[in-house]
């Protein structure tokens, strides 16, 4: 509450009914700086257990291209090496030069996250950007339960007999 000293022509001194509101922003600023400094911490990282795709079957090309990356993070194209140096070149070679070529990516299910990543990473290094994941088909066995391979048991086969983009 604040007060006037103006001269009083009846002796009382009046009041100001304003709020100041100095100190409200004040605490308003200050609470901001805070959540701002805390909001970044609160982010915590989650386990998360991916589930299979059950996502209609896209059509298959004559001729994929299936790109592999083996448990011992080498690399197959169709039956064949393909050493990560010379990934370009043996990838021109299967797709005649055609970068718009999609190029099918299927990996072992060991292979760590990063390594699918700097696959895909010489991928698009290589000017091939169409890399479509192959997954195998969801069979009405991921309902809400966990997934066969991560309990232990063997993953479900694809239910068309090929691994589906």
């Amino acid at each position: 509450m604040a007060l006037s000293f103006k001269d009083p022509q009846d002796g009382d001194i009046a009041e100001i009914s304003d709020i100041n509101v100095t100190p409200f922003i004040d605490v308003i600023l200050v609470l901001l700086i805070i959540f701002m400094v805390a909001a970044p911490l609160s982010a915590v990282d989650v386990p998360v257990e991916l589930p299979v795709s059950n996502a209609q079957p896209q059509p298959r090309p004559d001729k994929p291209i299936f790109l592999t990356i083996k448990s011992d993070l080498s690399l197959v194209i169709g039956n064949g090496p393909a050493p990560r140096e010379t990934l370009q070149a043996v990838l021109d070679q299967h797709t005649g030069h055609d970068r718009e070529q999609r190029i099918f990516l299927r990996t072992d299910s060991t292979v760590a996250y990063r390594e699918l990543m700097s696959v895909m990473n010489l991928l698009r290094d290589a000017g091939y950007l169409k890399i479509a994941l192959v997954g195998l088909e969801d069979a009405g066995q991921s309902n809400g339960a966990a997934s066969p391979s991560a309990a232990g048991a063997p993953a479900p086969s694809p239910a068309s007999g090929a691994p589906r983009p």
